[in-house]
């Protein structure tokens, strides 16, 4: 599968609203109200300080010319922000990440893991990416150990206001 692996423009919102629709009903059987997911997602991609979207692109041709010959979105990946006053420094809260199901199994969330590190390399004030994940979701684990990551000592607690 020939990906391009790109920031998100504001133009993506409805398939990142819907993509963020299907990851809350997949992995926690959870619906979630249309309009505050659009209002969220909207407001991540108009305000950098709030995060920001990676999306994947299947493309028919491996260098696409036009934005014609480009493709469907297949994927995403949300990055949030962390400051550690420890570390002086931000980590990259990895979010939001949905595979298309015909485009599971092809690397894309590799290539979109692997844009975000790059990325995050390059910025002085990032110091590591961190990602929540399901105690029971033995896959998704898998996956997050491939890529290089591995189990922290912390677990998660929350108490949520809305």
């Amino acid at each position: 599968m020939n990906l391009i692996i790109r920031p998100a423009r504001r133009s993506d919102a409805e398939v990142i609203v819907e993509f963020n629709r299907l990851l809350a009903r997949e992995t926690e059987n959870k619906e979630l109200d249309p309009g505050i997911l659009a209002a969220g997602v909207v407001a991540m991609l108009t305000d950098a300080t709030k995060g920001r979207y990676f999306v994947a692109e299947a493309c028919p041709h491996p260098q696409p010319l036009s934005q014609a010959e480009r493709g469907e979105i297949v994927g995403q990946l949300g990055i949030t922000l962390e400051w550690s006053d420890w570390r002086n420094g931000n980590f990259w809260w990895i979010q939001s990440v949905y595979v298309a199901p015909r485009a599971r199994r092809h690397g894309v969330f590799r290539s979109l893991y692997q844009q975000v590190l790059r990325e995050a390399r390059q910025e002085p004030n990032v110091i590591g990416v961190r990602l929540y994940v399901e105690h029971d979701n033995a896959a998704a684990q898998a996956t997050y150990r491939k890529m290089g990551m591995v189990m922290t000592g912390y677990q998660v607690m929350e108490e949520v206001f809305v």
